[in-house]
């Protein structure tokens, strides 16, 4: 017997939304009326989200957002098939912006790079390439001579590009995070402090990672995403990385093999920061999720 697929969409617009409090009951109505499972994200500057269901949701789903929000389309839409949902509930979440990353003003990038150019852009020895996301999601997986920040929030990127940096720097900026999202942010902070050649990739590693072929790929390594997948390869197929739920952090394989890793209660990276409290309560939790109805 075929085992069932389900459809994951990712998906931003940026649009004025005036009655943000007025959509969370019609837009959770709609969820839970399609059997539809995710979170959606809604503030005064968009939307942004992340929705699962059966095949052949993705259609009406958009035809209701787009009349709801009065608008034609999502500035970028990612699209994959899996064989499970990976998310528990319909979520409908409100928020100051569609990515928590404390920047309000945002104005929209007009150098974006499809996979194949961006893999042609890169190659220049005038273009420095760089990580939007978090450390930890560096360390998974990125792009062949990409810098990392080191940063565990936008404050900190913001810092990172000091005047200094901006004086010294004289190389054209190729940006990429995991759906573009944050990348649109970054990009109308840089143009405000005075840097004009900013190029992000379209889509994110998502469009990158479902669009190119490996043998052909800058990409190594695997792609973090927030979700029960916890990180995807090339064809947006299902990594090898786990979540420790003692500590929300991705682990490797021989991560999985050590005596301190206990699936859904802790792992080498906490298994000495935890409490005998915690761990009891990890086993209990993860005892109530195996036994529920979901």
């Amino acid at each position: 017997m075929q085992k069932e697929k389900f459809e994951i969409v990712s998906f931003y617009k940026f649009c004025p939304i005036l009655s943000v409090e007025g959509y969370r009951i019609s837009f959770k109505k709609y969820l839970i009326d399609n059997s539809l499972k995710g979170t959606i994200i809604l503030s005064p500057e968009g939307i942004n989200g992340t929705i699962a269901g059966s095949i052949g949701f993705i259609n009406k789903f958009y035809d209701f957002i787009f009349k709801t929000l009065n608008i034609k389309k999502f500035d970028v839409t990612n699209i994959s098939l899996f064989d499970f949902i990976p998310f528990k509930n319909p979520k409908v979440k409100i928020k100051k912006e569609v990515v928590p990353i404390e920047l309000r003003t945002r104005s929209r990038s007009e150098k974006y790079l499809t996979p194949k150019e961006w893999d042609k852009f890169i190659e220049q020895k005038d273009v420095m390439v760089l990580d939007i996301r978090k450390s930890f999601e560096y360390d998974i997986g990125t792009f062949k001579g990409a810098v990392n920040p080191k940063v565990n929030n936008f404050r900190e990127f913001k810092e990172f590009f000091s005047k200094d940096f901006i004086k010294k720097n004289k190389k054209k900026l190729a940006i990429f995070c995991t759906g573009g999202i944050r990348c649109e942010k970054a990009s109308g902070h840089l143009k405000n402090i005075g840097m004009e050649e900013v190029y992000q990739l379209e889509g994110g590693i998502l469009n990158y990672l479902n669009t190119t072929k490996e043998q052909i790929s800058n990409w190594h390594g695997e792609c973090f995403v927030f979700d029960e997948r916890v990180s995807l390869r090339h064809g947006l197929k299902k990594g090898t990385y786990l979540m420790c739920y003692g500590c929300r952090t991705p682990l490797k394989d021989e991560e999985k093999k050590s005596a301190k890793y206990k699936e859904g209660i802790h792992c080498p990276k906490c298994f000495d920061k935890l409490t005998l409290k915690q761990k009891k309560k990890f086993e209990m939790r993860k005892f109530n999720l195996k036994n529920s109805i979901i």
